[in-house]
């Protein structure tokens, strides 16, 4: 699949370069994604959420009536999980709600991601660049020039570039990663995917594999 590559005014360069359809043009797989942005969300959760049960709330043991002849229901203390204050029944106790998944599933679920991407026309190929200052203005101004200022857009980059990553992290709808760190949801989250003409390689062969 060709794609133009634009440079940082959203003109065309005159140059194009070659997508591997094993990548960007295969049949996507909706479970694939399904179980890796499940993963993906799982493991944001802290899980530290916690409720005190009857063993652990503060109180007396005492029996607080006799256990016939009162007319109500037997009760054996001030923490029975019945009363106000009482301990909580099957409460909620701190766990890790992370998963595994093979790395065959999480290739096929990221390139099924781009694919989508590619099929709905919002991926796009620009030429390297770079600031030589931190500057979220000049950022601002790239993301004008490709249409996408009032959308959430991805920039995946071929190698680390600081200056460009400091320059969009104050932007809450924009994201920069490196073609390594490209994540299914990151992907479906954007509404555009912004690819540095030397990342292309780098995505290939890591999810050639």
């Amino acid at each position: 699949m060709e794609v133009k590559v634009l440079d940082i005014n959203g003109k065309e360069t005159g140059r194009s370069v070659t997508l591997s359809d094993s990548v960007f043009a295969i049949e996507p797989n909706k479970h694939a994604v399904y179980l890796d942005v499940k993963q993906y969300l799982a493991n944001q959760r802290q899980g530290t959420h916690k409720a005190k049960e009857r063993n652990e709330v503060t109180g007396s043991t005492r029996k607080i009536k006799k256990q016939k002849g009162t007319g109500t229901a037997r009760a054996g203390s001030v923490k029975n999980p019945l009363f106000k204050g009482g301990g909580t029944i099957f409460g909620p106790r701190p766990r890790s709600y992370s998963f595994k998944l093979n790395k065959t599933l999480k290739r096929l679920a990221r390139k099924s991601a781009l694919t989508l991407k590619a099929q709905e026309s919002n991926l796009v190929v620009v030429e390297n660049f770079d600031f030589e200052t931190p500057n979220t203005k000049n950022f601002i101004n790239v993301l004008k020039a490709l249409g996408l200022e009032n959308k959430k857009s991805l920039f995946v980059l071929g190698d680390t570039n600081k200056n460009v990553y400091l320059s969009s992290r104050n932007l809450k709808a924009t994201s920069v990663v490196t073609s390594s760190e490209l994540s299914t949801y990151t992907i479906l989250n954007a509404n555009s995917v912004v690819l540095f003409e030397g990342s292309v390689a780098g995505i290939e062969e890591n999810l050639s594999k």
